[in-house]
Formats: structure tokens, sequence, C-alpha cells
């Protein structure tokens, strides 16, 4: 991921690098399905993994029930999100392949 900012030209010897001291990060997609529609508290439960440092996204479609979380994977792992989903009160499977 690419930090997108302004970058203000001071003078044309010194170069604004906004990414000079951040390692590259490695983000991935995992795909749980899940039995049941989260409810009001799976939610708000769900609401409080953007707190924890890596966690980037949850969306959930309802429509094929699954829900997909991106995850910075130098800082987590799929069985740490999986973990943090089922404590937030989802009943997850396994995870799908994703193509």
């Amino acid at each position: 991921m690419h930090y997108i900012g302004f970058n203000r030209r001071i003078s044309p010897v010194f170069q604004v690098d906004h990414r000079e001291g951040f390692e590259r990060m490695t983000y991935l997609d995992v795909v749980f399905s899940y039995a049941s529609p989260p409810g009001e508290n799976e939610m708000r439960a769900i609401d409080t993994m953007r707190d924890v440092y890596g966690i980037l996204r949850v969306r959930f479609n309802e429509k094929e029930k699954n829900v997909r979380v991106q995850f910075d994977a130098s800082r987590l792992k799929r069985d740490a999100v999986a973990k943090m989903l089922r404590q937030a009160g989802i009943d997850i499977g396994e995870p799908a392949a994703l193509a």
C-alpha cells in the first residue's frame, strides 16, 4: 500500500519521501463463510477489531454469507483473524480458497 498525499515543492534539491522509516506491509485477504448473520452485539464486537493494529477492513457479504477480512500478514496470521471473529461471536467455518 502506498501513501498518497500532497508533496510540497520546497526546493528542487529537497524531496520529501512519506515512506521513509516505514517497512513495506504485506496485505492479505481471507474469506470465511458464516452460518447466521451477525446481530447488533456481534457488529459492535467486529467494530472493535478496527482497533487491532494490522486489521484493515472487515466486509460482510450477506448474499453469499461470507466475511472478508483484509489484514497485514507481517503482523497477524490467518488463525489470529479467525480467533478474533469467533471471539466477536461470528460462527465461521474454514477459510475459503481465493482465486
